[in-house]
């Protein structure tokens, strides 16, 4: 399998932060999104970002910037989609997703990704911990990217409703503590600072 290319999600609305752009808020020297492309970038081929609206807002990253190809809102599924459709371009076989608001995700995300869906044709992978899936970090083919079109433009919206039914299989990250830990409220963004303190 080729090294996949990396998109990060950064298409959700915010509404427990109270709208905005999660990622751009600050932590340590940097944001959100800055320590999401430190740990995927080392990872991956090439990196983009999956957000909707003006992209002149994300520019001093210097990476593409794909807006959903679905209107509406319609959650994560699109930005994957966004991702593949750019990942098709450059003559790409897969895409491994990251959300923009978990920067402490494990380092070795990308080849335990890969080693799930080592032997399948269409590799499809979700990361996962024992208190459950984490389907926005997953590996997704180009060769599917069509088929999840089309399903998103006839209604789906769940992810794991869209990867059973092309046999997904599971990375499992057993790590202490949470590895996929998320900034959803301003107490989260707190936690993440005291987090990264303590890596420090």
């Amino acid at each position: 399998m080729k090294q996949p290319l990396g998109i990060i999600l950064a298409g959700g609305r915010a509404t427990r932060m109270g709208g905005g752009d999660k990622g751009l808020l600050p932590l340590g020297a940097g944001t959100l999104i800055s320590h999401v492309i430190d740990r995927i970038a080392p990872q991956v081929a090439s990196v983009a970002l999956n957000a909707n609206g003006d992209p002149a807002r994300f520019s001093a990253f210097g990476l593409p910037v794909l807006p959903d190809p679905v209107e509406g809102f319609v959650g994560p599924l699109a930005g994957v989609l966004a991702g593949l459709d750019w990942a098709a371009a450059q003559g790409a076989e897969t895409v491994v997703s990251v959300a923009a608001d978990t920067p402490f995700f494990p380092c070795d995300l990308v080849p335990r990704l890969m080693l799930a869906a080592d032997g399948m044709d269409a590799p499809l992978a979700l990361s996962a911990t024992p208190d459950g899936r984490q389907p926005t970090f997953g590996i997704w083919p180009v060769a599917l990217r069509n088929d999840l079109r089309t399903a998103l433009q006839d209604g789906l919206r769940k992810v794991v409703m869209w990867t059973e039914q092309h046999g997904a299989q599971t990375a499992l990250f057993e790590e202490c503590g949470d590895p996929f830990f998320n900034v959803n409220t301003p107490a989260d963004l707190n936690r993440a600072r005291t987090m990264l303190e303590g890596a420090t």
